[in-house]
């Protein structure tokens, strides 16, 4: 019995060895991507004094950024309704359409019993909403969700919050 205690125990030294083989290759590996991923001086020195913040100091130097650079964090989201639309603010190309105003105004008026899905219909429509902001919109009922809006636009915008089961009034 001696000598099978023995073999397992050169069993798992050997487990152990090859365990600490891969992780080498990994190290090794890490290292040739570091390498391949050259970075200039001033940048390293950047990465490497960012790396010692905290969460709360990295919070703060992003905000701090933010601000200074006048940008944000939020990518743009495309969706399949929005790719043909013209930009908010920019005239119609044609005169006023069949369906009414040149442009219209959307309300919503009561944001129904489902207001999850408002919420995501409402951010849908304004890309430039908070997640907080769609849900206040949703509270703080009549609130105007597009203003000055192409008819298409708000046609569309009326449908997507319908569908959610909001009210919704056009002006």
């Amino acid at each position: 019995m001696i000598f099978m205690a023995d073999d397992k125990t050169q069993e798992e030294v050997k487990e152990e060895v090859k365990a600490e083989e891969a992780k080498e290759e990994v190290k090794e590996t890490k290292k040739e991507k570091k390498e391949e991923k050259a970075l200039s001086g001033k940048v390293g020195k950047m990465v490497d004094e960012i790396s010692t913040l905290s969460v709360l100091e990295l919070s703060e130097l992003v905000t701090a950024l933010q601000d200074k650079l006048g940008v944000t964090a939020q990518a743009p989201v495309m969706t399949a309704g929005a790719s043909g639309a013209a930009p908010v603010g920019e005239a119609p190309a044609e005169g006023p359409t069949a369906g009414g105003a040149a442009t219209q105004t959307v309300v919503i008026t009561n944001a129904g019993g489902n207001k999850i899905a408002v919420i995501k219909a409402l951010r849908e429509i304004n890309q430039n909403l908070t997640l907080v902001d769609a849900k206040n919109m949703t509270e703080q009922v009549p609130a105007e969700v597009l203003k000055d809006a192409k008819a298409e636009d708000a046609k569309s915008a009326v449908e997507k919050l319908k569908a959610a089961g909001a009210t919704v009034e056009v002006k």
